[in-house]
């Protein structure tokens, strides 16, 4: 039996309402960058933010933002890097878009007030991180990019504060989109907590709206994302009837600092970078092991790192490895990542004297809300850019620094697609009406057991039997119409959400691709080169859907696994490989 999921949360009735041209949701790279760039465009821009502007995933971006800067570089030798990393289910003018478009976005950043480093020559410093045959990762503060490309865009949305033209509310959690008698999104339900210019649930009501609200690592007892990384957006919009994607394709950043079994919550991250500018890892015997398995050993792509470190910890009965960086020197660490060194030491470690003992951890969502190039959803209304969107750049894995490029571009592209649009007349102004379908919410008390449930089936290494049990458990923890509505509530309904349709497309995808690891299906299959769309029907019902995509025209096709050719049927009869 499919897994029912809520078509809107229970929440009080709004208590006042707002009106703009566009509604943006999120404060990272993607969603500032759409709210300043459709300011100078339209007439009014509501920005809102879960919590404080500075408080999502964009600022703790470490290693920086990929683009062919340097005269001996390309954006064919960039796309050419993504498409490896995406295993073979990239979408190539995605891609191009992303590597063509963004050297200019970046130079924008600059005029707008971001400090990168420099070389002593002037030019904006650039190294390499793992995937990357050039130097192209262009990086600030050593390894704090994120944090200054997201003070330079606050900066500029400050500057603008006084302009009636565009709002900020912050401490805002967007609780549903609205939506018309037609389908089309017409504004969102939020609710304000007392820190915000307005308290309670209320309704925005907007011509269009922008999701840009990052991750759903909160899934995960153990992430590098911050505590608001709730799914929110991704919920929102399977609620809404639009087509969500690739969800099985999750990210596990190799190396993430390993505090002891148990530890949980944000947990501290080491930037591919540094393995980039020369360190290495080895296992707890001290022998390094990436050399014989990729032609960048150290520097492959994120999932094969991810994967050997997993199959050495099995190999040595240990819970990590190691990374070591000592070779570089006190004086070189200091400087190149400060932020690094100081949390280590914080933590009573020392990358300068001793190797760091790191495990993966997950990390990005590949997958997320279906666009087009144009970032507009399967639904009309409603656009999505940054990490909760699926434009197809990603594939199966996402290249090491995309992620902050991706917003920065798709966000350019949906600002000018609005402004265009809204200019033309389309998209008039709808009243909402309530939408069908069944009302249900999670105790928030329930969190802890849902962020439990994910690591043991669905994380860096699964097989059927886990996913499985994954499954019951979230089966078991189906959201009912008796539940307290508040943030606790639509937070872990939000997560529950999130969790089943990716534990239900890791079930179905029996292979290993990219961010999608099956010890019971170790290698990857050509009938298997697509994607897995999720939606949800008038009643709520989660439904899965398979499509192939054609081999991409740089990379040969990954071979035919020739021992097994059958196929099964999903339960709305869609073809889908075994």
């Amino acid at each position: 039996m499919n897994p029912r999921l809520p078509r809107r949360l229970p929440a009080p009735p709004p208590g006042w309402t707002t009106t703009a041209d566009v509604v943006v949701v999120g404060s990272g790279i993607a969603g500032l960058t759409a709210a300043l760039r459709l300011r100078q465009q339209v007439d009014r821009v509501l920005l809102v933010t879960k919590t404080v502007l500075d408080e999502g995933s964009t600022r703790w971006a470490q290693g920086g933002i990929a683009a062919a800067l340097d005269p001996a570089d390309s954006p064919a030798e960039h796309l050419h890097d993504t498409l490896v990393a995406g295993a073979g289910v990239c979408d190539v003018e995605a891609v191009r878009a992303l590597v063509t478009e963004g050297p200019a976005r970046v130079r924008e950043l600059v005029a707008l007030g971001t400090v990168f480093d420099l070389t002593p020559e002037g030019e904006i410093a650039l190294t390499r991180e793992g995937g990357h045959h050039r130097d192209r990762i262009a990086h600030a503060g050593g390894d704090a990019t994120g944090r200054e490309i997201s003070r330079a865009l606050i900066a500029a949305l400050e500057a603008v504060r006084d302009d009636p033209g565009i709002e900020v509310i912050e401490h805002a959690l967007v609780v549903d989109l609205l939506q018309a008698a037609d389908g089309r999104v017409c504004g969102v339900t939020l609710h304000v907590l007392g820190e915000g210019s307005r308290d309670g649930v209320g309704a925005a009501l907007a011509r269009a709206v922008v999701l840009a609200t990052g991750g759903i690592g909160q899934v995960w007892s153990s992430t590098t994302n911050p505590s608001v990384a709730t799914g929110d957006g991704v919920a929102a919009a399977l609620r809404a009837g639009a087509a969500v994607r690739d969800l099985e394709f999750v990210q596990f950043h190799p190396t993430v600092l390993w505090l002891g079994a148990g530890s949980s919550g944000q947990q501290p991250l080491i930037s591919e970078a540094v393995r980039g500018e020369g360190a290495f890892l080895v296992d707890t015997t001290g022998e390094r092991f990436m050399a014989g398995v990729h032609e960048l050993a150290d520097l492959a792509p994120r999932d094969v790192v991810a994967k050997a470190i997993v199959q050495r910890m099995q190999a040595t009965g240990s819970d990590h490895v190691l990374l070591d960086a000592r070779h570089l020197g006190r004086e070189f660490l200091e400087r190149r990542f400060p932020s690094i060194v100081e949390r280590c030491r914080e933590l009573g470690l020392d990358p300068v004297t001793e190797p760091l003992p790191v495990a993966p951890a997950q990390h990005y969502a590949s997958g997320g809300v279906v666009t087009d190039l144009r970032g507009r959803t399967t639904v009309e209304g409603l656009s999505a850019c940054g990490e909760v969107s699926n434009t197809g750049v990603h594939g199966a894995n996402r290249l090491a620094s995309n992620s902050l490029l991706e917003g920065l571009v798709f966000a350019h592209r949906i600002a000018d697609d609005l402004a265009a649009r809204l200019a033309a007349g389309e998209l008039p102004q709808a009243e909402p009406v309530e939408r069908d379908g069944p009302v249900l919410l999670l105790d928030g008390a329930r969190r802890g057991e849902l962020q439990a449930a994910i690591p043991a089936g669905a994380g860096a290494l699964r097989r059927g039997a886990s996913l499985t049990a994954t499954a019951a458990s979230l089966a078991a923890l189906a959201p009912s119409d008796d539940a307290v509505a508040g943030p606790a509530a639509w937070e872990t309904t939000n997560l529950h959400a999130v969790a089943t349709v990716l534990t239900a497309a890791a079930t179905l995808r029996e292979e290993t691709r990219g961010g999608h690891l099956r010890s019971d299906f170790p290698d990857a299959r050509e009938a298997w080169r697509g994607h897995l769309t999720a939606q949800l029907d008038a009643d709520g019902v989660l439904g899965l859907t398979y499509a192939p995509v054609p081999p991409d025209p740089i990379d040969p096709p990954d071979p035919i696994d020739p021992t097994d050719s059958s196929g099964t049927t999903d339960p709305h009869g869609t073809e889908v490989p075994a």
